[in-house]
């Protein structure tokens, strides 16, 4: 029996994706669920795991070709595997083509019951559901890895359930990533390189986001010995107990929400002629990853513990080193926080994030002589940089947004007394 690889659906939003590099070549043996292809959406890199076990007998999209989701790009015969020469069809029994999936009591394959793909067993037991609760869409009504996350997602009630991906408003064209070097004279060289997907996303929302909002940057600087005293002092207890630094991102995060809940259009947007306010506080937080920054989101991180959120950052930003964020995880924030710093920067005026309607941005921590108290003292000092929308966004509120993360992160107790 052959078996149709096809791109999966990667997310709501995603359409289309560009083969990046072949993990397996025509002629190549397989099994369920080795990793076969590589590629890129807007949103992220992933890889398209093999669907059955076979051999691989064509390819029908070479590295560098664009591929619609739902298109197949490569053809698998099942009836050859590791370890066996080809037989003929009738030597290896094949499930009845117009078998139909039915309710299976778990997630073990069996006979009364849909089979369940290796890496859709192991997701069906991470995340306690049976096999029932799944619509098989792989070949033979069988149950992928895919499906799993699908119902994953409409159990949270984050998107409808479709099975077939729903069709662009305007067809989305991804341009190959090829690579051309012109010599012009001499050592004198040129190199062209198509945009990537990832890169195009970013370029056009960024230029949405100037095009399209009215954009006001308001300033501050924060002294951070608070926090940098209240950190050397409980350090070591929190690494023995979490396995991970405090950082400051996580202090930056509850100050965030603090804010956004004394001030809550700035942690609204604006869709047609209405103001939408969100209850939750979904914070991104923009890393920079292999192929470009990436805005991971913190879901309902008013909930979370200064622990989750280190932990939540550090898993992020190695995954983003590796291109192995998912769709769902870029999407759908209601603030974002921006830490120039990290790379040297001492003051910027971060973009806001469409549709969001502020985000913040941190810098470098400098020694600097301040006042305090007549006195001239050096204080360890950040400038901060918040970036609102003007339209539903007064400077009052912006103002006074900014000041109180100043003030939440000059004294940290406040984060803790709710004060």
């Amino acid at each position: 029996m052959t078996v149709e690889v096809k791109v999966p659906g990667f997310g709501e939003s995603v359409t289309s994706v560009v083969l990046v590099e072949w993990l397996k070549q025509e002629g190549d043996v397989v099994a369920v669920d080795d990793e076969l292809v590589e590629v890129e959406s807007d949103k992220a890199t992933q890889k398209i795991a093999s669907p059955s076990a076979g051999k691989i007998t064509k390819v029908l999209k070479a590295a560098g070709d664009a591929a619609d989701v739902g298109e197949v790009i490569a053809l698998i015969d099942e009836t050859v595997t590791a370890g066996s020469a080809p037989a003929a069809p009738a030597a290896a029994p094949a499930a009845p083509a117009e078998t139909k999936p039915t309710a299976a009591p778990a997630a073990n394959p069996s006979n009364d019951g849909p089979r369940v793909m290796p890496a859709a067993a192991r997701a069906l037991s991470e995340n306690g559901m049976s096999a029932s609760q799944v619509t098989p869409s792989g070949p033979g009504g069988r149950i992928l890895k895919e499906d799993v996350q699908r119902q994953i997602t409409v159990a949270a009630g984050a998107v409808a359930a479709p099975v077939k991906p729903p069709e662009p408003k305007q067809p989305v064209v991804v341009a190959p990533p090829t690579f051309k070097t012109v010599v012009k004279t001499g050592e004198r060289s040129e190199k062209r390189q198509a945009m990537s997907p990832i890169r195009k996303r970013i370029a056009a929302r960024l230029v949405e986001a100037q095009t399209n909002a009215a954009l006001l940057t308001t300033f501050n600087e924060v002294d951070m010995s608070g926090i940098m005293t209240l950190r050397k002092q409980h350090q070591d207890a929190f690494t023995e107990r979490y396995g991970i630094k405090l950082g400051f991102m996580s202090f930056f995060v509850k100050a965030a929400i603090d804010a956004l809940q004394a001030f809550p259009a700035i942690n609204a947007e604006i869709q047609g002629n209405e103001i939408v306010y969100h209850n939750y506080y979904d914070i991104g937080v923009a890393i920079g990853g292999g192929k470009g920054l990436v805005v991971p989101v913190l879901r309902n991180a008013e909930r979370m513990g200064f622990a989750e959120i280190e932990l939540a950052i550090s898993d992020f930003a190695k995954r983003a080193q590796n291109g192995k964020l998912t769709p769902d995880e870029l999407t759908g924030g209601t603030f974002t926080i921006s830490n120039g710093g990290v790379y040297g920067s001492l003051l910027s005026t971060p973009i806001v994030n469409p549709p969001q309607s502020g985000v913040l941005g941190m810098h470098a921590i400098q020694d600097r002589p301040v006042a305090r108290d007549g006195q001239i003292v050096i204080r360890p000092m950040m400038y901060l940089a918040m970036t609102y929308d003007h339209r539903i966004v007064d400077g009052r509120e912006g103002v006074s947004f900014l000041k109180r993360i100043k003030d939440c992160i000059e004294n940290p107790v406040r984060l803790l007394l709710d004060v």
